[in-house]
């Protein structure tokens, strides 16, 4: 008897599971579609900028969103990777969504606009005064670094200094800022000699250090790496990306859906493109046989 008592009770608590995701699909209030966003800039900025567009997004689609802002892009490929996945939705810069994607936890739905490009450029920058005038100069320094998996901050700058005869491993030290303004913040204030971000982080800063631009030189900048934008864990529905992306698409035309998106992450416009968009960026990577095993910071 008691072997069918439990076997019972072991049946009522799997269909109880059971009702309880169906009472709460994804995109209801107890279980909200969770946005997780990487700090390219200021952290408390683009978590409020991602708030913002939330709640937009449930004023427009009646869905629910929980957002986070995750200390480094690896921290949000591990939500997706999660068993159920942490994060349904995502902002990665290119090489971290490419890295994501290869591990087939992520697809790309948006791509960003910034001032009419859906394409930026990366730059080195160092410290006035040093002699620091070619990347060669820039052997025996200290190197402040965005994320171990931003292309602007650091994907592609490793291989420009590796192209010039350096290798970044023995030849300075490297030390991780966390974001594109930290960086030029690091080298302005001399926690760093030179550094990576994108162009032109340094603006980001110029309101609290007015004279950074001539503190802070540029000593080479990249050529054009595909924009940020949104990506989706394949769990989520064709029907219920569409909703969202179309959504966005609307959103960001309004004011107050370019004010919430600028302050998250300096977006100007979006556009639909899929996974083929990164092609080129790839063959760049392959080239230089940066994959994605070398790409993932192995755990301490």
């Amino acid at each position: 008897m008691s072997r069918k008592i439990t076997l019972l009770v072991a049946a009522l608590l799997v269909l109880s599971a059971m009702a309880a995701m169906a009472a709460d699909p994804l995109g209801s209030e107890k279980n909200p579609i969770i946005w997780a966003y990487v700090p390219s800039g200021d952290t408390s900025k683009v978590s409020a900028g991602a708030q913002s567009v939330a709640d937009l997004l449930h004023a427009k689609t009646g869905l629910f969103f929980k957002t986070f802002v995750a200390t480094d892009y690896v921290g949000v490929i591990e939500a997706l990777k999660a068993n159920p996945p942490k994060a349904q939705m995502t902002s990665l810069a290119t090489a971290a969504y490419i890295l994501a994607a290869d591990q087939k936890v992520a697809q790309a739905a948006l791509v960003s606009l910034r001032n009419g490009s859906a394409f930026y450029q990366g730059e080195i920058i160092a410290q006035a005064g040093l002699g620091i005038k070619t990347l060669a100069d820039l052997k025996g320094h200290t190197f402040a670094r965005v994320d171990p998996l931003s292309a602007s901050g650091w994907i592609i700058p490793s291989l420009m200094l590796k192209a010039a005869g350096l290798d970044p491993e023995k030849d300075m030290k490297v030390i991780d800022a966390g974001s594109h303004p930290a960086v030029a913040t690091a080298v302005y204030n001399g926690q760093a000699d030179a550094g990576a971000c994108f162009v032109d982080a340094r603006a980001n800063i110029q309101a609290d250090h007015p004279d950074v631009m001539d503190k802070v030189v540029v000593v080479k900048i990249s050529g054009n790496i595909p924009n940020d934008g949104v990506q989706f864990h394949p769990s989520v529905t064709a029907a219920m990306r569409d909703t969202i992306v179309n959504a966005l698409l609307d959103i960001i035309k309004t004011d107050a859906g370019k004010a919430a998106i600028n302050t998250a992450y300096q977006w100007t416009a979006l556009e639909k493109h899929d996974d083929t968009f990164y092609d080129g960026f790839r063959q760049v990577l392959q080239a230089a046989g940066v994959t994605a095993d070398v790409l993932m910071p192995k755990k301490k």
